[in-house]
């Protein structure tokens, strides 16, 4: 905007005729103080404060829909897979329709709020990390070097936090080498993703744990698991004895315990 947008009303008032005003730095003579009461004054200045406000709003909307990808208005199969994983997530009970407006702009910001991301309410970079969204379905899973994929990330440290918030870092790690070697094996799903969302695999899915924010330490657990490092030896199962659980999963070959939880192959 040109900086004399921004030269608010000066006025200056006299009694009698002669009296000035200055409007956008420009000087203007009134001839009698009964065409322009002090009333007036103040709802100009008033209705160019709006303009302010709304030019400034627009601009910013503007730079937002620049910076992301999603944002309201937004349509199309992107919006969808945004409103499935939050409906899948708690976070949304809308319908699910691809157009990007309150009730999906509303659980996006408190998802965002959640998981330590500015609630701008768009779906940039950040927030369509969280979500999970940038890892293809298809794809390999894991790789035995560096973790690059940051949805891959922080979808597992989802589930870190959520089954074991309480437990020692190398606890957490552990929690993390067991879905990742679910991937490796022909018993489960090929992607963390389908690991994670295989029906009953974890309470924290189920019971809305794994959702609550994220601690550094899961997601440094879930880099170090992506990474290769397995403290369970290669297990596929972990349970905590304390606790209800399936009799078979005694039958396992039992590998280690580590905190409360014991890791079986």
């Amino acid at each position: 905007m040109r900086g004399g947008f921004f030269c608010f009303f000066k006025a200056h008032i006299k009694k009698g005729i002669g009296e000035k005003i200055y409007i956008n730095c420009q000087e203007v003579r009134i001839i009698n103080s009964k065409h322009l009461s002090s009333k007036r004054l103040i709802f100009y200045a008033a209705c160019l404060l709006a303009l302010l406000i709304a030019g400034a709003s627009l601009q910013w909307r503007q730079a937002a829909a620049q910076d992301s990808s999603i944002y309201w208005g937004s349509r199309g199969d992107d919006v969808l897979r945004v409103q499935q994983k939050l409906s899948q997530w708690g976070y949304y009970n809308g319908p699910q329709d691809g157009v990007y407006e309150g009730e999906t702009f509303r659980a996006v910001q408190i998802f965002q709020r959640n998981n330590g991301i500015n609630p701008d309410g768009a779906v940039g970079r950040d927030t369509t990390a969280a979500l999970g969204l940038n890892a293809p379905e298809a794809a390999p899973a894991v790789s035995r070097g560096a973790a690059t994929d940051r949805g891959e990330v922080t979808l597992l440290a989802h589930v870190i936090e959520g089954e074991a918030a309480d437990e020692p870092f190398t606890g957490k790690v552990a929690v993390g080498a067991v879905i990742a070697n679910r991937t490796k094996s022909s018993a489960f799903p090929r992607t963390i993703s389908g690991v994670i969302y295989q029906d009953h695999a974890f309470e924290s899915i189920s019971n809305g744990q794994a959702y609550r924010p994220l601690s550094q330490d899961s997601i440094r657990a879930a880099e170090m698991a992506l990474s290769g490092y397995d403290p369970t030896g290669g297990s596929l199962f972990f349970w905590n004895p304390t606790k209800p659980v399936n009799p078979w999963v005694w039958s396992r070959d039992i590998a280690t315990q580590i905190g409360n939880h014991v890791f079986a192959h």
